[in-house]
């Protein structure tokens, strides 16, 4: 089953054009990772999916037209973790995961066991359990990104979009919460969409990898087919070595220019 699939879909954000005719499809179960300079529309092709921002063209999630769902359903559909999300202080884990149900709360908002059940279950698949009443703003910035993907999986989605989810890790927090949505993708059997600036780890963790530029989609396909010196140097103007490392997959690696 196709879980995604953008036909031909274009944003404007001020005047400018952001997104430019995309067109791609994620199958279900599948890493999708998308990959490319700044300011290559990566974050807005996101946004779009969630339906957080206008766009033209075709957008379907499921089968079903995004356009002509209801923003709550979409969102029993599709779950987004910023890359900054705003997270509350004066709350603790527990309560934040449980913002997660509102998609699946009647007209009185309140939560049901049922709400409850997921909450306290997705605490426990991000292994939160030691700090489900520790207010958000006592924690390290990794547990507060493990209490981010608890919080969307507590929605229950089956699309997963993640903005650069290692941003402002160390390497052990960066592969501790890759791991982890890996592990997830194949218990819950979630389909995940990905931002990435890390083309190592995006080519190691991804299925497929989607290279965006200008808001144009430039190349697609597996790690040995877009992780290329040639597309990286035309695309991010940089200088790099690509290295296939027995095990660990393809390493992109940048090489200092001559004084």
């Amino acid at each position: 089953m196709t879980a995604l699939a953008l036909d031909r879909v274009s944003v404007s954000l001020g005047g400018a054009v952001v997104l430019d005719a995309l067109s791609y499809e994620v199958e279900a179960g599948e890493w999708v990772a998308l990959i490319g300079p700044n300011g290559a529309g990566k974050t807005t092709a996101l946004r779009a999916v969630a339906g957080l921002v206008p766009y033209g063209g075709r957008l379907r999630v499921f089968e079903h037209d995004a356009g002509a769902i209801a923003r709550k359903a979409l969102a029993r559909q599709v779950a987004l973790v910023p890359q900054v999300p705003l997270i509350p202080g004066d709350i603790t884990v527990r309560e934040y995961v449980l913002l997660g149900r509102t998609p699946h709360l009647g007209y009185f908002g309140t939560e049901g066991r049922a709400d409850q059940r997921a909450a306290d279950g997705a605490i426990e698949q991000l292994d939160l359990v030691p700090f489900s009443h520790r207010r958000l703003d006592t924690l390290s910035g990794g547990e507060r990104q493990r209490a981010t993907l608890a919080r969307a999986l507590a929605q229950d989605a089956s699309l997963l979009l993640l903005d650069e989810p290692t941003a402002a890790l160390d390497m052990g927090r960066q592969q501790q919460v890759l791991e982890i949505v890996d592990r997830l993708r194949g218990s819950r059997g979630l389909t995940v969409v990905s931002t990435m600036h890390d083309l190592t780890l995006a080519g190691q963790y991804a299925d497929r990898l989607l290279l965006l530029d200008g808001g144009r989609l430039v190349a697609a396909g597996g790690a040995d087919e877009v992780l290329t010196r040639p597309l990286i140097t035309e695309h991010y103007g940089a200088e790099v070595e690509v290295v296939d490392a027995p095990g660990s997959g393809f390493v992109v690696v940048p090489v200092r220019r001559p004084r």
